[in-house]
């Protein structure tokens, strides 16, 4: 290593909520910290600056959740219901949505230290608030549902300028247009690293590196590899900058690769969606989530899943893979006037495509549906719809009989005029292949010893979500192991610079 080679104690790779988070954290354990960018500065923030910032927590109750809420009055606090919603709850969640194939002691983590993690967020500038796509108003009541009342403020823009203000307060050093193209280890146990700055190849040495730069869900060819070919198309539906590089370099120094390699989060996302995150729209602007409340039919003109087996929380990741399977990777989510006052903000942006009709043969016709195969499809559903009380904000059994795919839960006629259809593809937000990590975020090699020096955190580390993931679980993921990983690096460098002198 020359002599003008820059020496970090810590150098963050990425600069998304859970690189943010570790650079913090080691800096709070007194360590000088480099974080690097490979976006251009206005494209920064990986794709926590697209997410809706729905962060999944084990709060307990409602009084609990004052400790990182804005004040409320009495009479504000009085007209909110919010479940209990415990670490028991939130474990029960993980394993039922994965299968049970959650790595244990990676979820125990995730799960134990959400909430004091949030406290930690909090304390170092982030807001959170209501979220207010989790409930339905009854009775002048707010109803939450699915075990996510909480949001950060201003969705994942304001969480990251809330990061990246703490951060450059705290005197961290964020370098971007810095793409890592090399990382090695010498015999004495620092780490090189070569970086690709607007074409200069630039040195620099580290005693601790955190990758936390994204996992490949924006590589074309990766995508094909690992996950099918199906894949390719894909609306990617974050920064177009998380290609897999960390990863590749990872497993190169010996990193043992983990969990579901050929598995992904996606969600339905607008047909005509930017083909990846446009900076300049964030905010998770495109996505189309209240489909549980109508239908969704293929270009056939036929039903494929259940739509009412669960709150959207535990079944757009699974849902989305299944739009991908329909003819020309394309559906249709409908719904008529009982329930289009409860959609989503999403639905009613001027960025959202939608079809308008007064009949099933004009909305058919609007769609480019086959009209007898359309109608035939709705007067199966209708027919099969049971009565009973209709509850949007539980899982009130409201469901279909002798219909396949059946409805399980919010089954409405679909009758009332006007009718309302939102074309709809799939659009992947991050992979769930990744690199093998400790419960402290060390990276880990195939016989579990650690490769002293290197951590992970965020979408890089493997074993956390397989076939999916319950909503707002990826944000908490990336905070918790984030930190731990800052923490744990800010130890290790101590070790190393006292040995470097």
């Amino acid at each position: 290593m020359s002599k003008h080679t820059k020496r970090w104690p810590i150098i963050v790779v990425g600069a998304g909520n859970a690189a943010l988070c570790a650079a913090i954290a080691a800096k709070e354990q007194g360590q000088d910290v480099l974080v690097l960018e490979r976006a251009p500065k206005e494209k920064r923030g990986g794709n926590s600056f697209f997410t809706d910032g729905a962060i999944r927590t084990a709060y307990g109750d409602l009084s609990s959740l004052q400790a990182v809420l804005p004040a409320m009055t009495e009479t504000e606090y009085a007209q909110i219901d919010v479940p209990i919603y415990g670490e028991t709850e939130f474990m029960n969640d993980l394993n039922r949505v994965t299968e049970g194939k959650s790595e244990p002691i990676l979820a125990k983590q995730l799960v134990s230290k959400s909430f004091e993690t949030l406290k930690w967020m909090k304390s170092h500038g982030v807001e959170f608030e209501l979220n207010e796509n989790q409930y339905y108003e009854e009775n002048g009541m707010k109803q939450f549902w699915g075990g996510l009342p909480l949001k950060t403020s201003n969705k994942g823009i304001g969480l990251i300028h809330a990061l990246l203000k703490r951060a450059e307060a705290l005197g961290i050093t964020i370098s971007y247009d810095s793409r890592l193209t090399d990382l090695t280890k010498t015999k004495a146990g620092s780490f090189q690293l070569t970086i690709d700055q607007k074409q200069q190849p630039i040195q620099l040495e580290a005693g601790a590196v955190i990758l936390a730069c994204g996992g490949f869900e924006a590589n074309k060819q990766k995508r094909v590899k690992h996950i099918g070919s199906e894949w390719e198309h894909a609306v990617v539906r974050g920064t177009e900058f998380n290609t897999g590089d960390g990863l590749e370099l990872a497993i190169k120094l010996g990193a043992a690769p983990y969990g579901q390699w050929d598995g992904c989060h996606a969600h339905t996302t607008d047909y005509n969606a930017p083909r990846t995150g446009d900076f300049e729209k964030p905010g998770d602007i495109y996505k189309k989530s209240s489909y549980p409340l109508g239908l969704i039919v293929n270009e056939d003109g036929k039903r494929f899943v259940d739509e009412g087996a669960d709150f959207r929380n535990y079944t757009y990741a699974k849902y989305g893979k299944e739009t991908l399977k329909q003819p020309n990777q394309k559906a249709f989510q409908l719904f008529d006037s009982q329930v289009s006052p409860n959609l989503r903000k999403e639905y009613k942006l001027e960025e959202a495509t939608m079809y308008k009709a007064d009949s099933i043969e004009e909305l058919a016709h609007l769609m480019e549906l086959n009209p007898a195969t359309f109608k035939q499809t709705i007067d199966s559903y209708n027919a099969a719809v049971q009565p009973g009380p209709y509850n949007p904000a539980i899982k009130d059994g409201k469901r279909t009989k002798e219909l396949e795919p059946p409805k399980s839960n919010w089954a409405l006629r679909f009758e009332k005029a006007p009718f309302y259809a939102y074309p709809v593809t799939c659009g992947i937000t991050f992979t769930f292949g990744g690199i093998k990590a400790s419960a402290n975020a060390e990276v880990l090699q195939e016989d579990n010893q650690r490769i002293p020096g290197l951590f992970a955190a965020g979408e890089m580390i493997g074993g956390l979500f397989y076939h999916n993931y319950p909503g707002g679980s990826g944000l908490m993921s990336g905070a918790v192991f984030g930190k731990l990983a800052g923490e744990a690096a800010g130890h290790y460098a101590h070790a190393w610079q006292l040995t470097s002198i």
